[in-house]
């Protein structure tokens, strides 16, 4: 069994002024933060107890990721995973609660600032407009991961609503080909 809760809290869009109240005064109380160095400011830890164990988990495994933070868990009653965006979008969110559940761990989640959200409100722009589209579609394009039946951009294309692209800055050709197509 163990002594404290893993949260997985959403650092959102890249800004560590951008994370939620609610993450922020987690951080605050962590015993233990694990946060993904390759996608997260280390700025966004900033709020961490002098105390607090942190580490980058941008070169581990995500079996090593989960045995991370059932160790601290163990020794913490606070741990928290620090992931970009919002913990329940692209990422390995059910990857990592699986082994935690069955190591008895309690989990909890924060979401975070999407950055489709925070795009828009950078651009000064609205993902939706009366009587042009009232549907916004998440989505990104095949690479590492498959996209299923049904799901490739042409055919989402065909619902003429708004379409927030994540993952996919390095495919920008396949995208406008799609899309015009």
């Amino acid at each position: 069994m163990s002594a404290g809760k893993v949260w997985f809290v959403g650092a959102g869009p890249g800004d560590p002024d951008l994370i939620t109240v609610k993450g922020r005064d987690l951080i605050a109380r962590a015993g233990a933060i694990l946060y993904a160095g390759s996608l997260v400011s280390a700025a966004a830890a900033r709020w961490a107890p002098p105390s607090c164990e942190i580490a980058d988990s941008k070169s581990m495994t995500l079996e090593h990721i989960t045995g991370w933070l059932i160790d601290k868990a163990r020794a913490h009653t606070t741990v928290v995973r620090l992931q970009t965006g919002d913990p329940g979008l692209y990422g390995a969110l059910m990857e990592m609660v699986r082994p935690l559940d069955a190591a008895g761990v309690p989990v909890g989640i924060v979401p975070g600032v999407s950055s489709a959200m925070a795009a828009a409100a950078a651009a000064g722009e609205s993902l939706t407009l009366p009587e042009v589209t009232q549907t916004v579609i998440f989505t990104r394009v095949a690479g590492r991961t498959p996209m299923p039946p049904g799901e490739s951009l042409e055919e989402l294309a065909r619902h003429h609503c708004t379409l927030c692209l994540f993952l996919s800055i390095n495919l920008l050709r396949e995208i406008k080909t799609a899309l015009l197509a």
